[in-house]
């Protein structure tokens, strides 16, 4: 059977992968696996009306009521499906940090976290079958939701000391990313008597400021803004805001494993416990956590992974190395708001940011991606295991990370993208500079040889982050 979904659901380009007819059936089978009553959010693309409606159609088609919760961010529609009796999941129309001609469906189950694998191949194998209609006195109807994002902000902010934050008087730079927090981050600040400057704070789903994706290129004027005027921190969130990166007083962008460092041991200061993040993230965050008196726990790449292994771990933290936190405090998925809230409480108590992350140890990584058919990832993931896994320690918790002495490699393909990942890191620079580009050769001799194009195989992403202290 074809499978359909990837690591953060289903994705395509709206009209060629992404089709208002595959969004129907995808509609109907969710229903039919759900059951009773269904509620569903979207970012701001310019396709989310179009997507949306196909899937509620199909959903009322099949005989399941539908609760329109409007724009929200992901953690907002999951946090409104765990807390309310009755409602047997969630549909969240968003893709992301993919560009803006792309958009996707992704499932959230009963309890708030995003389905289960088990649950995507039940809704694949009725979406490949053929599904009955209900009767038309036994369709579905549609009832409008408005104040779920105040609600889900209000949860949030019961989970920080809200009065530190209001006395350390802060001031921030927000980024929006003209995606789904562009009403409810703005709210969180000022509910927390923080003073903000708002960029691409607005719903335009081309999104004209920036590409969603926080990464330090897209951030430029967000990091000369947060210097310019003097901000306390710098805060951005993803197209969907399940994700939030960070900028210094200083101006610096605060790469992801960073971050996830910092409010582990901020979260670990408050109780000792387990903290789960995947093979992908840097080793600071194990040096850190260890450090701090807690147990790192590491899983495959996937914030669905990493929050069920929470569970299993009965961990309080966990996250990802892209800006991804998870709160168990709060709910079993990444939080973009909570984990800016964090952070926002971690400055208040414990100074500036630049300055805690100054006694960190120092890691060079070096990230790249290359093109990379579907059809071709298992074959190269196995060319790859064939050439070093002879000679070398590995662990094969998600791709292949290959061990040395000092630092390592991990190759995986994406699970969302047409896309083959390449991290390499070592406290030498150049090392993992070199290890990255000698992986990086060996996979596109395999392409070559494989018979994909030269031209679609040339670089896409060639570039190497900040070191982890200044």
């Amino acid at each position: 059977m074809t499978r359909l979904f990837g690591t953060n659901g289903v994705r395509g380009v709206i009209n060629k992968d992404m089709t208002s007819q595959l969004a129907l059936q995808m509609g109907k089978a969710i229903g039919t696996h759900m059951g009773g009553a269904v509620a569903i959010a979207t970012d701001t693309r310019t396709s989310a009306e179009m997507v949306k409606t196909a899937v509620m159609s199909g959903m009322m088609a099949v005989g399941c009521d539908v609760l329109d919760l409007g724009v929200l961010p992901t953690p907002a529609i999951q946090y409104f499906v765990k807390t309310h009796e009755g409602i047997m999941g969630g549909v969240m129309i968003t893709a992301s940090h993919n560009p803006p001609e792309y958009n996707g469906i992704k499932c959230i189950a009963a309890d708030g976290t995003e389905a289960s694998r088990r649950d995507e191949e039940r809704i694949e194998e009725f979406f490949f079958s053929e599904i009955p209609n209900r009767p038309w006195n036994q369709t579905g109807g549609m009832e409008r939701v408005y104040s779920a994002g105040d609600v889900y902000i209000d949860a949030v902010i019961g989970c920080v000391d809200s009065e530190a934050i209001r006395n350390a008087r802060l001031r921030v730079c927000l980024d929006c990313a003209n995606g789904a927090s562009y009403e409810t981050s703005p709210l969180l600040m000022k509910k927390l008597g923080v003073g903000v400057t708002t960029l691409n704070a607005n719903a335009q789903g081309e999104f004209p400021g920036h590409l969603s994706e926080p990464t330090e290129e897209n951030l430029k004027n967000l990091m000369s803004l947060t210097k310019a005027t003097k901000s306390n921190l710098g805060i951005a969130h993803d197209g969907d805001a399940d994700r939030c990166v960070f900028v210094t007083s200083q101006g610096r962008y605060v790469s992801g494993d960073k971050s996830l460092a910092l409010i582990a041991k901020f979260e670990l200061s408050k109780k000792k416990g387990k903290v789960v993040t995947p093979v992908s993230s840097s080793s600071l965050v194990e040096d850190v956590v260890n450090e701090a008196g807690g147990i790192i726990k590491y899983t495959a790449v996937g914030s669905p992974i990493v929050a069920r292994k929470m569970m299993e771990y009965e961990a309080g933290f966990g996250g990802e190395e892209n800006g991804g936190l998870i709160f168990a405090e709060h709910q079993y998925c990444r939080d973009g708001a909570l984990a800016a809230a964090k952070m926002l409480e971690c400055v208040a108590k414990n100074g500036p940011l630049h300055t805690q992350l100054s006694s960190f140890p120092v890691y060079y990584t070096d990230k790249r991606k290359i093109y990379c058919p579907n059809e071709h990832k298992q074959p190269l993931m196995d060319h790859i295991k064939t050439k070093y896994s002879p000679d070398y320690r590995t662990d094969i918790t998600d791709g292949l990370k290959v061990l040395f002495d000092n630092g390592w490699v991990l190759a995986r393909p994406s699970g969302t993208e047409t896309i083959f990942r390449i991290f390499s890191e070592s406290k030498d620079e150049e090392q993992a500079k070199a290890r990255a580009a000698e992986f990086e050769d060996t996979a596109r001799g395999f392409l070559l040889k494989a018979g994909v194009p030269a031209e679609e195989i040339a670089p896409v992403v060639k570039k190497r982050r900040a070191p982890v202290k200044k």
